[in-house]
């Protein structure tokens, strides 16, 4: 047992030894319930359980253990931290993983050490986004925690040069509905490198800073994975093959989706993969040292030259669309690629469809210069499992026959965009009421019903 609740105080003279010599670890794998059990007993918020991604951290010394610290994911929204940052919307969505929430912290009965809170803090943000990119796939640039002046006034993270930027609203979240306590909270911030605040605005994103899909690929989705792409024919020459090419081409996928971007990555991926990992893909064993090998540089960018990337996109976008979020949407778009010409100096434009959510294409299509977005929608769509899916689209493609596509071929629902140039339409649609119209649905409400706190438009996901 490493912690005694019932102990002797700490003498002064032993305050700065233990100040000085104090560590902060992660927790052990058998540590996890004695750790949850003390949080739950001696934290005045009690613990129902961390929400996400998830770092539970201890303070020892000389084996015994002084302070809990535990970290999540970001509060979804918090006007005070979004205003200090600086940061537009969408990128707040898109980089939200990028910080970790102190959601508590926890020094242990019995234990009056000055400085000790501080040092602790200290400490563990020294590791944090190093631990977090071990566990989890990616670093962190911003802690955030959130303090009751009701009962502290914070001074352990201003010791530990954390900055106070305002406080919360009084609003708490559960799933996805948020609801008033009236306990407001200053909001606290520190930033794990210099350019953190400046990165998080930043128009481009760093793959070091993705949060990995590979991280959801289970052993399973990496198998259906596999007998999918399994059905692609091997472009090579027998003589001298040695590595399957699903193989190959399933361990490239995974890297790429990991936040791979060239060969070299891809192999280093590939040769961090555990044998068991190995055996599952079908890799190559050894015939002599019987251990499964990983393909090389090389090997890799043969087979991803030589494979048909048609085949290979549509095998994706098939193989996504199976393991999406049944909330998740499919956006279509197109975009002209800049500086893209053809051999007759045409620019190059692509329709591409992607799920909203996750940011990931499933399927796309050369829009060829003879004709335009509008026919191609269904080609598009056409290969694709999009049966009780929403498709959002631009007011180009407000068209009958493409409503009609969606709804009676795919068994899909749509959201499309009307503009001034549909007039009638336009003049229609301004006419209904929302809640008796549904473009796909015949369905009619007596009385119009009230959708979310129209009040309190901005809520804080307090703590």
């Amino acid at each position: 047992m490493h912690f005694v609740e019932e102990t002797a105080p700490w003498t002064s003279s032993r305050d700065s030894e233990v100040v000085g010599q104090v560590s902060v670890r992660l927790i052990l794998p058998g540590e996890r319930l004695q750790w949850d059990e003390l949080m739950e007993k001696h934290h005045y918020l009690g613990l129902r359980g961390l929400v996400g991604k998830t770092l539970r951290y201890v303070a020892v010394f000389e084996s015994r253990w002084l302070a809990l610290v535990g970290w999540q994911g970001a509060a979804l929204k918090c006007q005070a931290r979004d205003e200090w940052i600086g940061w537009v919307p969408v990128l707040q969505y898109q980089r939200l993983h990028l910080i970790a929430n102190n959601t508590r912290f926890l020094i242990l009965p019995g234990v009056r050490i000055p400085n000790l809170a501080s040092r602790v803090l200290s400490l563990n943000l020294r590791r944090l986004s190093r631990d977090w990119e071990a566990v989890h796939g990616h670093p962190v640039l911003l802690a955030e925690s959130f303090v009751d002046r009701s009962r502290f006034w914070g001074g352990c993270y201003r010791a530990a040069n954390w900055v106070e930027v305002g406080q919360t609203q009084g609003y708490g979240k559960s799933g996805r509905r948020y609801w008033w306590h009236g306990q407001v909270k200053q909001v606290w911030l520190y930033s794990l490198h210099p350019r953190a605040r400046q990165w998080l605005c930043e128009p481009t994103f760093f793959p070091r800073w993705r949060c990995h899909v590979s991280r959801g690929l289970t052993a399973r989705r990496m198998e259906d994975l596999y007998d999918r792409l399994r059905r692609l024919p091997d472009c090579r020459k027998r003589r001298g093959v040695r590595h399957h090419f699903t193989t190959v081409l399933t361990i490239s996928m995974g890297a790429i989706l990991g936040g791979a971007r060239s060969y070299t990555a891809i192999a280093e991926w590939a040769g961090r993969l555990t044998q068991n990992q190995l055996k599952r893909l079908r890799a190559r064993r050894h015939p002599e040292t019987h251990r499964y090998e990983a393909p090389s540089e090389p090997t890799i960018r043969r087979v991803l030259q030589r494979a048909d990337a048609e085949q290979v996109d549509q095998t994706l976008g098939e193989w996504f669309l199976s393991i999406r979020k049944k909330e998740d949407s499919v956006a279509v778009d197109g975009k002209t690629l800049k500086g893209a010409r053809r051999s007759n100096g045409t620019q190059v434009h692509l329709l591409s469809a992607f799920l909203h959510q996750q940011g990931i294409t499933v399927a796309q299509r050369e829009i060829d210069e003879k004709t335009n977005e509008i026919p191609e929608l269904k080609n598009l769509l056409s290969p694709l499992d999009v049966k009780g899916q929403v498709i959002t689209a631009d007011s180009l493609h407000t068209q009958r026959e493409t409503a009609r596509f969606l709804v009676e071929e795919k068994g899909a629902d749509y959201v499309f965009t009307v503009k001034d140039n549909q007039k009638s339409l336009h003049e229609d649609l301004r006419a209904l009421q929302e809640e008796d119209f549904s473009p796909s649905i015949q369905h009619r409400r007596k009385r119009p019903r009230t959708i979310g706190n129209s009040e309190h438009p901005d809520l804080d996901a307090a703590q």
